[in-house]
């Protein structure tokens, strides 16, 4: 098995409890699903790192010559979901936003007192010019232009009362279909997302539990796959909803992952349901994961290290939602501890002529250092290698091995060499053949 990585894959960056997953489709064509960029962290819980400008240094030019990240998706506004979406739209060219009706019930709901955090607004703000442009282009009968184009995810019972209820269909996507096009361009037989939630009757619940969740299926040229599974925030009931829906409409096949982002950075609320002041086990829902997991499972929470105890009334990540994963499925993977607390690495899927596999962290490390020197010498790099060295600079800040007020007034290439220099160990590449999942 080669020690380089595939053309295709998903990086799960290394940015404390919240998300940041990059879904590398084709050398050109990258999906951003959620962002959590905390330029000036504000609590302990999440490191400083400079996601946003590592992420630009990886991203394609595109053919207005800047940065071209093909599209965006935001599964729900809270903040660990979305911090530095407006220094991203700054610096780089989105092709494509995809948002929730739940956006715009904020407004409706709060008024102009809504809690969303600035970036939240941002995106919110970006949207609503959006689906002005794409209404506008329609009418007159020409091309969207490059920049605008844009999906509303999901039901909403008040959408009659919102501008995007007047978009064409095909920009108005609903639970239990398949999309195989982004920004406009058809990749079927390479990428399809399937959307799972969020649901009509869900509109007006918690925000969590608005989130969008989808399966993303990655085919390279040969016919291998690999299926993630992203419910963004949502808990028990609402997972449960979707297995519950999908398999008694014959739709199995939506349901079956070799990775899965554990729900709200492995919080114990996607198994645990409180009752009478206690918390009681649904082992049905942990049943439903692996009755569709495929062999060498993944789960991987996007969070910091898991607790040795949990502590009542503290946020995710949670022991007891870990360790019900671990009896599950066959592996778990937390972000902010692979391989190690000290210095994390991006933990990236691969998808090649073997299959869908977590590539170990060595390999990682030598792609990044083979991209730093491949880039030096003016040599053409693979997408999902710039994104892993990118993700790799990422973890040396969240780790404290490199600091970003060091590096304040370098570029995001400058950065990523930076961090790749404060490495862990020898250049040389792994001996041996590492591949996905572990034996039970």
């Amino acid at each position: 098995m080669s020690t380089e990585l595939p053309d295709m894959g998903v990086v799960f960056w290394p940015v404390g409890t919240g998300d940041s997953s990059t879904v590398v489709v084709a050398d050109e064509v990258l999906m951003q699903v959620d962002l959590n960029d905390r330029a000036k962290a504000d609590d302990d819980d999440t490191p400083e790192v400079p996601v946003v400008d590592l992420l630009v240094e990886a991203l394609p030019i595109g053919p207005d010559g800047r940065p071209f990240l093909s599209a965006f998706v935001l599964t729900h506004a809270d903040k660990d979901h979305c911090s530095g979406f407006a220094d991203l739209l700054d610096k780089a060219t989105i092709g494509e936003l995809w948002a929730t009706p739940r956006m715009w019930r904020e407004y409706l709901d709060d008024g102009d007192d809504t809690d969303l955090c600035e970036d939240a607004q941002a995106f919110h703000e970006e949207v609503k010019r959006r689906v002005e442009a794409v209404k506008k282009a329609v009418a007159d009968v020409e091309e969207i232009a490059l920049g605008d184009r844009v999906l509303v995810v999901g039901y909403d019972t008040d959408e009659h009362k919102h501008a995007y209820h007047d978009l064409p269909e095909e920009y108005l996507l609903k639970p239990g279909i398949s999309v195989t096009k982004i920004n406009g361009v058809d990749y079927v037989g390479r990428f399809e997302a399937f959307i799972h939630a969020p649901f009509k009757d869900d509109c007006a619940a918690a925000r969590n539990e608005t989130s969008l969740s989808l399966q993303v299926t990655l085919t390279e040229d040969g016919g291998q796959d690999g299926k993630i599974l992203l419910f963004g925030d949502l808990a028990y009931e609402t997972i449960m909803k979707i297995f519950k829906y999908s398999e008694d409409h014959d739709r199995a096949q939506y349901l079956e992952w070799n990775l899965m982002l554990a729900p709200h950075h492995c919080s114990k609320r996607v198994m645990y349901v409180r009752e009478d002041g206690k918390d009681v086990l649904k082992t049905d829902i942990l049943e439903a994961f692996e009755r569709h997991a495929r062999e060498g499972s993944v789960v991987v929470a996007s969070s910091r290290p898991i607790p040795a105890s949990d502590l009542d009334g503290a946020n995710p990540p949670h022991k007891k939602a870990a360790d019900r994963y671990k009896d599950y499925a066959d592996r778990l993977i937390c972000t902010m501890e692979w391989p190690s607390v000290e210095d994390p690495s991006p933990v990236v899927l691969g998808i090649d002529a073997y299959g869908a596999r977590i590539v170990e962290d060595e390999v990682v490390e030598h792609s990044a250092k083979s991209a730093d020197v491949a880039k030096a010498a003016g040599r053409k790099r693979r997408r999902l290698s710039k994104v892993a060295a990118a993700a790799t600079a990422a973890g040396r800040y969240a780790g404290g091995v490199v600091s970003v007020s060091e590096t304040a007034a370098m570029t995001g290439s400058e950065r990523v060499q930076a961090a790749i220099k404060a490495d862990r160990g020898s250049e040389a590449a792994p001996t041996t053949a590492v591949g996905f999942g572990r034996d039970r």
